[in-house]
């Protein structure tokens, strides 16, 4: 792993990820929350493909989403580590179809106990709908918006 330093450009970059990634919840939170859910913010877990500042920035816009979802301290702190370790193995995979995989997989594992701690959703089903909704976001949106963002040149990955 690279040498990261704390510049102004990666708290710039954090900060912009977090508020983006809060925005997008808070705007669709209809959908971002309980069981069946398909957050459109998870298509930005794909960022850590650019920049390791999306690591924490997703981890503190899922914080501050997760605050506005209201199901209390367990998912605030567990959905939120569980953002934070898929946006750290989204950024050390090395193939681009891969990428969305980790937000996938550890929020189909995670999110299940949680709902089943916070609303009594029983496990299996919920991380059938909490994986179908992961990959509706992730494949669905983040994907085309990985390449899009390469073809652009708007971000090169990896920075």
């Amino acid at each position: 792993m690279k040498n990261r330093k704390i510049t102004t450009q990666f708290i710039t970059q954090t900060a912009i990820i977090a508020a983006l990634y809060t925005a997008l919840v808070y705007v669709f939170a209809g959908i971002s929350f309980l069981p069946f859910q398909a957050r459109i913010a998870e298509a930005l877990c794909i960022l850590p493909a650019f920049t390791f500042a999306a690591v924490p920035g997703l981890f503190i816009g899922c914080i501050l989403s997760n605050i506005i979802g209201g199901l209390g301290i367990i998912d605030i702190v567990f959905g939120s580590l569980a953002t934070f370790l898929a946006a750290y193995l989204t950024y050390i995979i090395p193939k681009d179809i891969l990428k969305p995989l980790p937000a996938v997989l550890v929020n189909a594992v995670v999110v299940p106990i949680i709902l089943y701690y916070t609303v009594n959703s029983p496990i299996l089903l919920t991380a059938f709908e909490i994986f179908m909704g992961q990959t509706i976001s992730c494949y669905g949106l983040g994907l085309p918006l990985l390449y899009a963002l390469k073809r652009s040149g708007f971000m090169k990955a990896n920075q």
